[in-house]
Order: C-alpha cells, then structure tokens, then sequence
C-alpha cells in the first residue's frame, strides 16, 4: 500500500457552525482525514497567503473530501478568501514554549496572563495570527484539567464585568516555535507590552523572539521596516516575496519546468501608502540588497547626468547582486505621452533590459500614477509583472494607529473611530495626524501648566483631522464643511433617498451582503437651479463617512483626442483608491448629453461611453457611489439612467411655505434679528423663491442694516420689508412645469 501523501491542496469553505467559530477550529470530510492519517482534534498545518495552524474534527456525513470547512476568523489567518485553496497537512504535535500577544489597552489591563492562559489552552497558535479569548471546548492537551475552560469564562467575565470578551480579537505579536504549536499549561503566556506567567516583561521577551536581522542596507541608506509593522501590505508582499525568491533562489527549479526567473515588477499605489518601504522589506526578507534610483531628481538633471547616474546604479546592482534596484516615481522618467524625456526613457528602457538578462538583479519601479507610466516599460521581458497597493481599510488604519500611538500617552481616545472618520488615509497621513493632534495637546498643556499629566485626547485628534487631509484626495476633493445632513432643513424625501443609496451602503456594507442587496451604483438629483442639489453633496461630504470627489461637468471635455476618457478613467481610479468614495458631477448635462447630437466632433459620445463602462464595466465600483446633478434631466443620456448605473431619480424641488421657513432660519443662524421679524410670514410671502434665495433675501436684509448704520445691532422688520422688493424670485414657471412633468414620468 502506498504512503499517505504528505498534504493535500483543498478548497476553504466557510463553515458557519457557531460552536466551531472562533475556537480555532476546522472540519474535514472522513475520507480526507483517514488518506491525511488525521485522527479528530489532531493539530493541523495550513498554508494559504500565510501559514497558521487548527485543530482538525469531523465534518458532517456528505461533505465533499476536496473542502475545508472553517470559520471567517481561520480564512483571514489564511489570508485566502472564501473558495481559495489552502494546503493542508498534519502539524507536527509540539507545545507552545512562548506566547505573547496584544490587544485593547482595557483589556490587557484588566486580564493577567494566568487567565489568558486559560483561555488560549489547547488551541493551535503561530505567529501573526488573530484569535479569540473564546476557549476551545472539545479536548484540551494532555495533563490539563478540565475545568480549565469553565474557571477561564468565569474569571474573563469578572474582569471585564460584562460579555465583551467573547467578540475580542487578538493579535499573536510572538511566538516560540514559529510553526503551528498548542498553548498547554507550560507555555509562557502574557502580554506583549505587560506581564507574562513567567513573572518577566513581554517586551523584553517580544525582543528575543524578533526575527534575524536583515542584511545590512548599502552604505548611506536606512534600515528596512518588516511588513508587519505595516497592516495593509501582507497580501502585496506575499506576492512580491514569491516573485523575488524564485527568481534569486529557485532558477535551477524554474529552467527544469521549463520556465525563466521574472524579476521586473511595476507597483502602484498613492503616495504615501507605503510602496518603497514594502519593497525594502521583502528585498531584506530574501537576503537582497536594495539600490534606491529617485524618478523625480533624474528628471530633474540633463539627459546625460541622469542617464550617467542610472547606468551608475545599474552597474552597483549588478555587482552587489543579488540585489533589487528600486526605481521611485518612474512616470517621471518614462511618461506615457514621453514629453521632454525621450533619451532618459530609453536608458531606462535598456538598462531594465539588461538587468534583468542578469538573474542576479530584480528592478521594481513605483509609481502613483499607474496611467501615466509608458506602456513600452510593460512590454514582455520587462515590468511583466503588476502590484497595486490599496488604501487601507478601517480595521488596518485602526492598526496603524495603534503601532504609531504606542508610546503615546492617550486620554479617553477611540483609535476605531478615528479610523472611522479617516477614510483614504494612508501610512503618512495617519503620520501626519497623529504629529499634529501631539503638537496641539503640546499646545495645550503649555498653555495650562500644573494640570494633569500631558495626554492626547479625543478633541485634539478632532482638530487635527479638520485640518490634515488624506493624500490621495489631492486636487479635486470638495471641501468638508461642518455640515451634515441633519443640519439641511425639509428636503425629507430627498434626504431619505441620499440616506438610503448613499450612507447605508457604506456604513453598512455587511449588512448589504448578508441580505443579498446591490448596494446603487449612483443618484441623480435634478430640480430648479438654487434649490439645494450641491448643498445636499456637500452635506454628505460633512459626514465624514467617505471622501468626495467633485467634478465639474466641463471640466473633463478637452479637444484633445483620447484625453477626455482618459479624465474619466483617473478619475475613477482616484476614487477606487480613496474608497469609500463619492463622485460628485455637477452640471452632468454638460459632460453626459444624449449622444448622437453633438457637435463636437464625438468627444462627448465618448465620454459617456467612458462613464458607462466605469459604471458597470468588468471593473467592480465597490464602495464608489456618483451622484450627478443637473437641472436639465431631460438632456441627460437615457442609458445612464437605467438601474444599474444611476439607479435613483430624486427630485429637489422649490421649497414651499414651511420649507421657505427653515432656510430662512438656518440662514439667519448668525444674524441677529430683531423681535418683530417674523420669518413664517416672510416666507409665506416669498413664493417662488429658491433655497438660493431665500439666503439671498437674509443676506440683503443684513446689508441694507449697515447701509442705515455701521453700528446696527439687528436687522429689524424695515430692514426685511426693503431686502424683499430688492430681492426677485428666480424660478421660472415654464422650467418648473418641465421639470415637474419629468417628475411625474419618472414615478
């Protein structure tokens, strides 16, 4: 009889079993278990984008044997979605000699180490894992008592007073043996910046657990970062890492299977998301030295200096090799147009060529404009290969907060929702504002010495995120005013219909998936000029809850060819990147028109074509939502406005009486009024009156006080009566009965 084979590649499949959750814990099918020689609650070795380690039971009667059942907390540990193929083994059965993890500050206060032992007991750990304090109740290890797991529940819930502690993630921030290993009752277990159950610091043991340095970098340059003081960039340096250490170690593997070591490599992302620091990282992790070439100074020189560096460079690579000559901001020596740098892109373009002829050196060039880069760099034998670096999610920003507030003391300071409220920050950002909710704490206790203790709190990182903006925002963003919706007086319907479209998908995206629901590709508001449609935007964008792109309708259309859609596409890009995002076109009608009746030689016609295809092309918009806005409906382009693609129709109309007055009281907010102006009365009075209007009407009111008198303390009654016969309505009854009769068709 033949061996069993040593592992077997399955497909993870997502078990939604709730006693299996979050206990580390993953199900096969009889059959896999007995070829494996697996017998149940047999510790497990798991290979995905990462390693990590669970324990093995029986899956139900008719699971098909090519399936790994698990559960969401194990498939992120994988760093493999739902469907990928995990490689599956058995682990070798070895206790855990040391343990060390970190989580919220209340807990790692409130929890000691004993009781975080008890907790973790039998469970299958490696380093870089996220696990939960939920104990594993099926089999603890041998010599353990079982009621271990019962005194564990009863001692967390009177720590922490409350259930809090079932929903709780920690990070694993070391471990010894670095392969998957189980948690016994000889296993020093603690925090990694407190106690642990051997009496010592988990810092000082968090220091002999680091991993062997890195080679040293070239005379002159900085250290490498490892990935993981970076969340955000496993997934990109898992790739990189496999490209990089089969092209320096494993040729001799790749010419037997027929195959040549690839080593060129282009990787996007904005700036400031980290794509330097992650290529040192990986180049340490292989044992590859790092050659740095800056894009923008080379640009800066004559063609002869910069083209005489480069090969400088390129010949210090070659003999340090292997080694990884990092390109920074190549568009600006390889545009895509090759305007005014035609000889220093074809140096570049020949040296790339020739290092990588080497095998011994890898080029990687960044870039924070993929579509400015010139497409001959991507041709075969060149940059073949692509990385994107995204913006970080919710849960990395918050994880980037953590590392870089580490030694700073906080005051009652929600890292969550100040992650909550930074969509589109990337590492220098959060940088960024982190130093300048410092400098204002630093301000303040200056300010008022002999207080308490210097701490940043939660009004200092309130200041420093209205005045720090997220990069990838840059030039275009609308301005975030102290507004929300809440603040817009009336327009309810309108304000339901933005809520429901626009906020609950991004605040709710779970939500959305879990009932199956399309969350709306895009809103078109369309009503009366002055009504309200762009104060509504930017209500949203006062949210906080996404970031706002706003493009004005002509500002797109150039007479230059291909130059409009490329607008289009870096927009889109731009918004993707900043995610969750909102596109904001005003004046739609002048850039989206019906097609065919142009006069412009198609340059419309194929922007809407552009759009279309942004909107619900091969490319997925996730967490993107347009809203366009227009007071000519009927000149929009009917297929935009089919479901799909601006799914919702929402009418802002001219105020009436009641509306008429709230504007007028939110517009007089900050002017005084004297006791005998009644604002219901002038609003009845004001009929047909914009929301524009209306503002107007307060703001003349105010100026016709300081004409009468510089030192006027309120604007009375005569004041309203002289703005009102200065002030004309400018709705139009024909538009309105036009744009009413739109209305009407559209129900």
């Amino acid at each position: 009889m033949p061996a069993p084979p040593e592992g077997f590649r399955l497909r993870a499949v997502e078990w939604p079993a709730p006693l299996d959750a979050r206990r580390g814990v993953v199900r096969l099918a009889a059959e896999t278990m007995g070829l494996l020689g697996l017998r149940p609650w047999d510790p497990l070795r798991l290979e995905g984008r990462r390693v990590t380690g669970a324990l093995v039971a029986t899956a139900p009667p008719g699971t098909d044997s090519r399936v790994l059942l698990c559960d969401e907390l194990t498939l992120r540990n994988l760093g493999r979605p739902e469907g990928g193929d995990v490689e599956t083994r058995r682990a070798v059965e070895r206790p855990t000699a040391t343990l060390l993890l970190s989580g919220p500050a209340e807990l790692t206060r409130a929890v000691p180490p004993e009781v975080l032992r008890l907790a973790l007991l039998g469970k299958v750990v490696t380093r870089g894992d996220e696990v939960s304090l939920l104990p594993q109740d099926f089999v603890l290890p041998e010599g353990s008592d079982p009621a271990a797991r019962d005194e564990a529940r009863r001692r967390l819930a009177a720590l922490t007073g409350a259930d809090d502690w079932r929903t709780v993630l920690l990070l694993v921030a070391g471990a010894r043996p670095e392969d998957p290993s189980i948690v016994t009752m000889g296993s020093v277990v603690g925090w990694a910046d407190g106690a642990t159950t051997s009496g010592e610091a988990g810092s000082t043991i968090l220091t002999s657990l680091a991993p062997p340095p890195a080679p040293p970098a070239a005379p002159g340059e900085p250290a490498p970062t490892t990935t993981a003081a970076l969340p955000g960039l496993e997934d990109a340096a898992t790739d990189l890492r496999e490209w990089l250490d089969l092209g320096f170690h494993g040729r001799a593997l790749l010419r037997q299977l027929g195959a040549r070591p690839h080593l060129g490599v282009l990787v996007g992302g904005p700036a400031g998301c980290g794509k330097s620091t992650l290529v040192e990282s990986v180049a340490a992790a292989v044992g590859a030295r790092v050659r740095r070439v800056g894009g923008l100074r080379l640009a800066s020189l004559d063609p002869t200096s910069a083209a005489r560096e480069l090969a400088e460079a390129a010949d210090a690579a070659t003999a340090e090799g292997p080694c990884v000559l990092l390109v920074r901001d190549v568009e600006a020596l390889a545009p895509r147009d090759g305007a005014g740098q035609a000889p220093l892109a074809e140096a570049l373009l020949d040296t790339v060529r020739r290092l990588l002829a080497t095998e011994r050196v890898a080029v990687v060039c960044t870039t924070a404009d993929p579509e400015g880069v010139s497409p001959r760099l991507r041709d075969p034998g060149l940059l073949e290969r692509e990385i994107v670096v995204p913006l970080p999610t919710r849960e990395q920003r918050r994880r980037m907060l953590e590392a870089l507030t580490h030694a700073t003391p906080l005051h009652e300071v929600d890292l969550d929702a100040v992650a909550a409220r930074a969509p589109g920050f990337v590492l220098s950002d959060l940088v960024s504002l982190c130093r300048e909710a410092a400098v204002r704490a630093a301000h303040r206790h200056r300010a008022e010495p002999g207080g308490d203790a210097p701490a940043v709190t939660a009004a200092d990182f309130d200041d420093a995120l209205g005045v720090v903006r997220p990069t990838a925002m840059q030039g275009g963003a609308l301005e975030v005013p102290d507004l929300t919706l809440d603040d817009v007086g009336d327009m309810a319907e309108a304000k339901e219909a933005l809520t429901e479209a626009v906020v609950w998908p991004l605040t709710y995206p779970d939500t959305f998936d879990r009932l199956g629901v399309q969350a709306p590709r895009g809103v078109l508001l369309y009503g009366p000029p002055g009504c309200g449609k762009t104060y509504l935007v930017r209500a949203l964008a006062g949210s906080g809850r996404a970031n706002v792109l706003s493009v004005k309708g002509a500002e797109l259309l150039t007479k230059w060819v291909g130059e409009s859609e490329r607008g289009v596409r870096e927009l889109f890009r731009r918004a993707r990147h900043a995610a969750p995002a909102i596109v904001f076109l005003d004046e739609v009608d002048a850039l989206l028109p019906t097609r065919g009746g142009s006069t412009d030689g198609g340059v419309t016609d194929r922007v809407v074509a552009a759009v279309l295809t942004e909107l619900d092309g091969v490319e997925s918009l996730r967490d993107v939502c347009v809203v366009a806005a227009t007071n000519r409906p009927d000149m929009v382009d009917p297929a935009l406005l089919r479901p799909g693609r601006l799914d919702r129709l929402v009418y802002v109309g001219p105020p009436d009486a009641a509306a008429r007055a709230e504007i007028l009281r939110a517009a007089a907010r900050r002017t005084p009024l004297a006791p005998d102006v009644d604002l219901a009365a002038v609003a009845a009075e004001c009929e047909g009156f914009s929301a524009a209007d209306c503002a107007g009407l307060v703001r003349e009111a105010a100026l016709a006080a300081m004409r009468e008198s510089m030192q006027a303390p309120v604007v009375t009654s005569g004041h309203v009566r002289t703005a009102r016969a200065a002030v004309r309505p400018s709705l139009h009854p024909a538009q309105l009965a036009a744009l009413e009769e739109f209305a009407a068709s559209r129900r």
